[in-house]
């Protein structure tokens, strides 16, 4: 597992976003986050799973979170800006940008393959991060110390058979940080990372394999290390990079041609 350990106050006075907060790994973000001092906007399309880790928060006696609900599948451009303009109006910038939020669509070959779903998961995997990405840009270069974290899978630098839509999702989810790391790099203080959690005990997990024992997997608290690195700024000067959060070894740098 990434060797790493954040200290109580890493992420003070940090503002950072994270999609799908819900529940699984995004909940788990979340909720750490919260515990090393960031003020965390809790985004995603059920309110309830969103006040339910809103009140795990207060409960616990951290920075008071905000709750944004917004539906990825139906999310407009119009969406976008206007979570950017309340945004700008309670906190003026943004130190951080988790994108967690997926959905798994169809485990079938291509050949059978339901185009609206293949329409779906696109939206929801690609299109959606890169709105909201382009949307909070200023907030993020107001930050002195910005970091946007993209979530792949290992389907997403292998192309393995049944995957569909969500392994092509992964694979452009790749393509889109490299583009946008090598873009901030020279000219902000963004940093673009990419972070594969390997197999987690989620409930995304369970409908990709419903023969599994999910007891055999790492929980999503387990893996948390590398979300808490790569969001504080410990982790400053680290872009274009990407992370197995089950993994002990220094990550590898995402292909080039510079």
């Amino acid at each position: 597992m990434f060797d790493y350990t954040a200290p109580d106050n890493l992420l003070a006075n940090r503002v950072i976003l994270v999609t799908g907060a819900g529940d699984g790994i995004g909940r788990a973000a979340a909720i750490e986050y919260a515990r090393l001092g960031a003020t965390v906007i809790l985004l995603g399309r059920t309110v309830e799973k969103l006040e339910t880790v809103y009140d795990e928060i207060e409960a616990a006696g951290h920075s008071q979170p905000a709750i944004y609900p917004l539906d990825l599948r139906a999310a407009k451009d119009e969406d976008y800006l206007e979570l950017a303009e309340i945004l700008e109006g309670e906190f003026g910038r943004l130190d951080g940008l988790l994108h967690n939020a997926s959905v798994l669509g169809q485990r079938t070959p291509l050949s059978n393959y339901e185009s609206r779903t293949w329409r779906l998961v696109m939206h929801v995997n690609v299109t959606a991060p890169f709105m909201m990405t382009q949307a909070l840009m200023p907030l993020l270069e107001a930050s002195a110390d910005a970091s946007v974290v993209l979530t792949s899978s290992s389907v997403g630098t292998q192309g393995k058979a049944y995957w569909g839509a969500y392994g092509v999702s992964k694979f452009a989810t790749e393509g889109m940080a490299q583009i946008l790391a090598e873009e901030t790099e020279n000219t902000s203080n963004i940093r673009v990372n990419i972070i594969n959690p390997g197999a987690t005990r989620t409930n995304m997990r369970a409908q990709a394999y419903p023969g599994e024992d999910p007891a055999l997997n790492l929980t999503p608290e387990d893996i948390m290390p590398v979300y808490q690195f790569l969001m504080g700024t410990d982790s400053k000067g680290t872009t274009g990079q990407r992370f197995n959060a089950q993994e002990m070894r220094k990550p590898e740098p995402l292909p080039s041609d510079s």
